[in-house]
């Protein structure tokens, strides 16, 4: 009947498509992971074939041939085994599907970096060859300290500085009230004094070349690049000598030395008013005796000379760039000079020069130390320097300084500006 020669014809082209679809998925699997030829996979390896190596051909056979049992098992191998990534390729086809080695797309290059900051690579775990690794790079560590102006505490250090020195030009007024009577008293006893005359002139050289190192100094300070850290540390440690000077030269005074020098007649008297006069006329000439303003006697423990010559030596030596080696000898051998001027000229003993050579440089070796080592900057049972009565004072204005302050030079003004282009930032 037609209906049923229809029906018949029906049933077999169901059963035609439903073997090629068999067969091509079959075939698809093995195309798609020929590892499976050979039973191994990325989670493990079969030692023998399943069913024997007889049973396995036959699979295969019967698989090839179109028969749905043959079909069947060797379908359910392959279903029960993941379905995984192929190995890299070098393949240019960028598509997803099959290639010819069955394996997917990668770039040419081995090692391959993203526009991301990422590499990939193609032997990476996992089997997967577009593995991502993320390589995290910390942010760039600042190996220069910072070093702030911090204008105000500069102009406190100078407030400072000021101060102490009005207080020791008080202290001398006072002093020379209480200086023993030369017709009574002479020179003590000095080993240096007693075997040199008194030569005037060369206190005069003295006051001379201490004018020369002194503004040298202040020149290298000015063209440093850090010129507000130095003034300041300059003017704390000047403001402490002058402190301990008043002190010393107050407490203990001594006979003039120098049976030549001009000193003021005495007043009797220590009133307020007289005070302040002679703490004006010493402030206006500086305290030097080469203008005629040093006039008062008794300043002796210890040598205010010597403590300026002393420390713009170790201004220059220690703010200037290192190649200025001739600069550091020259102002080292004039600054010697100026102190035996001192002794020359009897203006000081030599115990004073001595004691103001000491201090100065104690001071300053001292300061540099701490302010160097960060961790001599906190109080602990362990940094005894923290025990000196002026450390609190070190600690508020070195406390933002982050380490040794770099030899640099820049033009101190904002014009010209042609300076500021030919002449940049250097370390020396």
């Amino acid at each position: 009947m037609p209906w049923a020669t229809s029906t018949y014809m029906m049933k077999l082209q169901l059963l035609v498509i439903e073997t090629d679809y068999y067969w091509r998925k079959a075939l698809f699997r093995m195309v798609l992971d020929p590892k499976a030829t050979s039973l191994h996979s990325d989670y493990g390896s079969f030692d023998r074939p399943l069913g024997g190596i007889e049973g396995h051909e036959r699979d295969v056979e019967t698989g090839v041939d179109g028969s749905t049992s043959g079909m069947a098992q060797s379908s359910d191998v392959y279903q029960r085994q993941p379905l995984l990534p192929g190995a890299p390729t070098k393949n240019k086809d960028k598509w997803g599907g099959v290639s010819s080695s069955s394996e997917y797309y990668e770039d040419d290059e081995d090692d391959k970096i993203d526009g991301l900051g990422h590499t990939r690579h193609p032997n990476l775990p996992n089997g997967s060859g577009s593995g991502i690794v993320k390589l995290d790079i910390p942010a760039p560590l600042r190996e220069e300290p910072r070093f702030p102006k911090e204008k105000w505490k500069t102009l406190l250090a100078f407030l400072f500085m000021v101060v102490n020195f009005i207080l020791t030009t008080a202290s001398l007024a006072m002093v020379h009230e209480r200086v023993p009577d030369r017709a009574t008293y002479g020179p003590l006893p000095d080993v240096v004094l007693d075997n040199i005359v008194a030569q005037d002139w060369a206190l005069n050289v003295s006051e001379i070349l201490i004018m020369i190192v002194s503004n040298s100094a202040m020149v290298f300070i000015i063209f440093h690049k850090h010129r507000f850290i130095v003034f300041r540390r300059i003017f704390l440690l000047m403001g402490l000598l002058y402190m301990m000077r008043s002190v010393t030269m107050y407490v203990t005074v001594l006979p003039v030395a120098s049976k030549t020098y001009f000193c003021s007649p005495k007043a009797n008297n220590s009133s307020p008013l007289l005070i302040t006069k002679r703490v004006l006329q010493l402030i206006s000439g500086f305290g030097l005796s080469i203008n005629g303003k040093h006039t008062y006697c008794g300043d002796y423990i210890y040598s205010g000379h010597t403590v300026v010559l002393v420390l713009s030596y170790l201004i220059i030596k220690e703010y200037s760039p290192r190649r200025c080696q001739p600069i550091h000898w020259l102002t080292g051998l004039m600054s010697l000079v100026g102190i035996i001027m001192v002794l020359i000229a009897h203006g000081h003993y030599t115990v004073d020069v001595l004691i103001a050579y000491y201090v100065t440089t104690r001071l300053w070796y001292i300061y540099h130390t701490l302010a160097n080592n960060p961790f001599l900057k906190q109080y602990g049972p362990n940094n005894f320097l923290a025990r000196f009565w002026w450390f609190p004072m070190f600690k508020y204005f070195e406390k933002n300084v982050g380490g040794t302050v770099p030899r640099q030079y820049d033009w101190p003004l904002p014009w010209p500006r042609r300076f500021l282009a030919k002449h940049p930032n250097r370390d020396s």
